[in-house]
């Protein structure tokens, strides 16, 4: 009761005190209408189409199907496929009343289709609610989610949850602009460089469809390249679609579309515009108010209209592949769209990944490439220094730095800023032998060694010193830095050029572009900044870690990652030099040095047939303990001519505090092993669907460990 209500003269008109149990009892008898309550009891149905297909949002495997909800007639109206819905879900069989299922949690979900009957035979529950009357799924996006589903072995729930974005009130409130008309064709501009680019850009312009790998020559010009490739796009009345790895690159291309084109025209969908900006993009795309996107990775599934260009710029960067279920990679996306809405389709980037020399090779897509003559003209001069080479150098040894690193920063810095690419961030360095390099390990755990400011070197993960290692190698005692990190290089730099400017871009902070002054500036993979006119230099340090990793994919990471920071160098003529430092015999490191990563990719492609490896066969990793792992690979009715490899065990993630957990990994302390099975060609969607069918057994029945199965992995050892 109120404070009024407590007093003891009654109140101010001296009425005796109301009591809440009056106050409730009034409420019961009271005529007026309450809130209908979610059930719909005794409510009449809709006279058309009474029954609402509805998808909900639960993304376990066994549940990935739809179910039959009865409409309201108050709903009848706002009940349109496409739009999102909250059912209730998870009723017993036997709780109905009034012709109504009832009970179970109120759960959000999407209107797939509305039917005359259902075919299900029992009484339906009604639809509780229509969240909102945007239809925010159509036919088109339902389809490739559901071909997305199957190639990954995932629920179609979980799809959508990554292609819809979360809903925001006030921005579907306000109105989306009204559409431009189509913009005129581009020209050719730098597209002049590459023998087909004119071809291609008119071929988009008169409503073509043509499909290609694009080797992007060095320099900033590609993303101006990548804008005319949408505008002659849009010039022929259909929309495009641009996928790139972040967001620096995609306020690169944004900035690229709004000069060219002008503002209204396209939508950047990236998370750092905000949830609410973001989805007011989103339906201005879903609306047809806009006809051409950028973005990140989750743009892949951007509902665009009359859908004409998909293209992915670096689809080899790490940040393309999914990390929520079912894990997809964009590139793959973008494949599934072309073939689905029979648009062009173009796959870009300053290396080539293997998949890309797998779409040429195949015929599938024709190569986009540029003459020798242009690339020797746009390439810096690549110099490497390997292993004879630093032991020779008593100043590598030294200071970690070999001679010729000093003498091109020395020049270079005459000129403008110089780029130095290190392996890894942070300051303390692990350690490997001196002699051969196997990396140094705890005797206690196994676990990497490092080194601090003073004292010996202390265990990474157990905190052991370690005051008399040796190498079970060789044998050898002395100790080096395996990978200086970028805080610890900038230090050293520092120190050797007092006089000039020292930046950093890493995780923590990206820079985004540097003046054209001179300046060094250290930086890790995918960090680097871009130079105003380019850099005067570029050092690219510990080659060997990178091209040491146990990957498949090492080479190939690491030419894209060196490619990547020499592109942003000035050509050779105008005095750019790149030094590698690693081993110049290495396929990769020649590639570098000819600029030829084609050939490559192709040389890669042609091993990987030969052994059976990825992307030449389909491949998926179990992981799990080992015995859940023989449990699955006991249960699943694998496709013919299935292989399977292993299973062998998994590093045991360390107990750290704040450590994030990627998906898929085991849990810190517990001990998994992963198996592959291998398939090959044309069989990829046969074992994505054996695979699937067993893991939704083993959720519909309930076992208690965790399997994790993934699609075309993209680390596999």
């Amino acid at each position: 009761m109120s404070s009024e209500n407590s007093r003891g003269d009654g109140g101010a008109e001296g009425a005796p005190p109301e009591q809440l149990a009056f106050i409730r009892e009034s409420v019961r008898k009271a005529k007026a209408p309450r809130a209908k309550p979610r059930t719909w009891r005794g409510a009449a149905l809709a006279k058309e189409l009474p029954v609402a297909r509805v998808l909900v949002d639960k993304g376990v495997l066994h549940l990935d199907r739809y179910f039959d909800y009865a409409v309201p007639e108050e709903l009848d109206a706002d009940a349109q496929p496409g739009v999102r819905v909250r059912v209730r879900f998870g009723a017993g069989r036997h709780r109905v009343r009034e012709g109504r299922r009832e009970g179970g949690g109120l759960i959000d979900g999407f209107l797939v289709e509305r039917r005359a009957e259902s075919d299900y035979s029992g009484p339906l529950a009604a639809l509780a609610q229509v969240v909102s009357p945007e239809p925010v799924l159509s036919e088109e996006l339902l389809g490739l989610a559901r071909a997305v589903a199957d190639r990954y072995a995932g629920s179609l729930a979980d799809v959508l949850q990554l292609a819809v974005p979360p809903r925001s009130a006030r921005a579907e409130q306000r109105p989306s602009p009204a559409p431009l008309p189509p913009p005129p064709a581009p020209e050719a501009g730098s597209w002049a460089r590459y023998a087909r680019g004119p071809a291609f850009l008119e071929a988009l312009a008169s409503g073509g469809a043509p499909r290609a790998v694009w080797n992007a020559l060095p320099g900033p010009e590609w993303s101006t390249e990548l804008a005319r490739a949408v505008a002659a796009t849009l010039a022929s009345g259909r929309g495009a679609l641009v996928v790139v790895p972040d967001g620096r690159t995609a306020s690169r291309v944004d900035a690229e579309l709004t000069a060219l084109l002008g503002e209204g025209r396209h939508a950047l969908l990236t998370a750092d515009a905000g949830p609410e900006k973001r989805y007011a993009e989103w339906l201005a795309v879903r609306r047809g108010s806009v006809r051409a996107v950028v973005g990140t990775r989750a743009a892949m599934f951007a509902p665009v209209q009359d859908l004409g260009l998909v293209a992915c710029w670096d689809d080899g960067d790490d940040s393309h592949s999914e990390q929520h279920a079912p894990q997809p990679h964009a590139r793959d996306v973008l494949l599934l769209r072309a073939a689905q809405d029979k648009c062009a389709f173009l796959l870009g980037g300053w290396s080539c990944t293997v998949e890309a020399a797998q779409l040429v090779e195949s015929g599938w897509a024709r190569p986009l490439v540029a003459a020798r003559e242009q690339v020797r003209a746009a390439a810096p001069l690549i110099r490497t220094v390997g292993d004879q080479d630093l032991a020779r150098d008593e100043a590598a040894r030294a200071a970690r730095l070999p001679t010729l690193a000093w003498q091109v920063v020395r020049d270079g810095l005459r000129h403008g800023p110089v780029l130095v690419q290190v392996p890894r961030r942070g300051y303390v360095p692990r350690m490997a032998c001196a002699q051969c390099r196997a990396p140094a390990r705890c005797r206690r755990c196994a676990g990497p060694l490092q080194a601090h400011d003073a004292g010996a070197p202390r265990c990474g993960w157990c905190g052991r010193e370690e005051g008399s290692w040796h190498c079970p190698e060789c044998g050898a005692f002395r100790l080096r830095a395996q990978v200086v990190g970028a805080r610890r290089t900038a230090e050293e730099l520092g120190r050797a050029f007092p006089a000039v400017p020292v930046r950093t871009s890493g995780r923590e902070h990206v820079l985004d572009t540097v003046p054209g002054a001179p300046a060094l500036v250290v930086s890790t993979p995918g960090a680097e900044p871009v130079a105003e006119g380019g850099y005067a230099a570029a050092l690219l340090l510990d080659g060997w870690a990178m091209l040491g990793r146990p990957d498949l994919r090492a080479g190939e990471d690491a030419l894209r990652r060196w490619i990547g920071a020499s592109a942003l160098v000035r050509p050779q003529g105008d005095g750019g030099t790149v030094v590698v430092v690693a081993e110049p015999t290495l396929r990769p490191v020649q590639a570098l040095v000819r600029w030829d990563p084609v050939g490559h990719a192709v040389r890669e492609l042609a091993e990987r047939a030969e052994l059976g490896f990825p992307p030449v066969s389909r491949m998926a990793a179990v992981s799990g303990t080992a015995e859940a792992v023989a449990e699955f690979l006991g249960m699943v009715e694998l496709p013919s001519q299935a292989e399977v490899l292993g299973p062998v065990a998994l590093p045991v993630t360390p107990v750290a505090a704040g450590r994030s957990r990627r998906p898929g990994a085991p849990p810190a302390g517990e001990r998994w092993v992963r198996a592959l099975v291998r398939v090959p060609p044309g069989r990829g969607a046969a074992l994505a669907a054996a695979l699937k069918a067993a893991q939704a057994a083993r959720m519909a029945r309930g076992s208690g460990a965790v399997v994790w199965v993934r699609i075309d992995p993209p680390d596999i050892g």
